[in-house]
Order: structure tokens, then sequence, then C-alpha cells
């Protein structure tokens, strides 16, 4: 039988990106543990549209 963990999977987008009114997006899925770390997390990605390394926040 399966464990019910406390692992989720997150969608995180870039915030620059959003804010730039350039056409897509840029997105990336991970996961995170809800008990050690409820609030959203931000991590660096690289945006390939933008090609660069950017803050990108979790959505819901």
């Amino acid at each position: 039988m399966a464990k019910k963990g406390n692992r989720v999977q997150v969608i995180l987008e870039c915030t620059e990106h959003k804010n730039s009114g350039l056409p897509g997006t840029s997105r990336y899925i991970s996961s995170k543990n809800k008990k050690n770390t409820p609030e959203r997390i931000e991590l660096k990605k690289f945006n390939p549209i933008m090609k660069k390394v950017t803050v990108h926040k979790e959505i819901k």
C-alpha cells in the first residue's frame, strides 16, 4: 500500500516575464513538502524566452 506523503507538485511562473509584456510564458513544475514549507516558494530558474535566469514564484 502506498504512503500518503506531504509532498505536492507546484507550478512556478516567471515574474519578470509576466510584467514585461512579451508573448508566451515560462513555467516549471516542481515539488515541495507542504509541511516544512507552507508558504509559496521562489526559485531562480532559466527563462528560455528572455534568455536569462529570473525569479519564478509558485502559482495556484
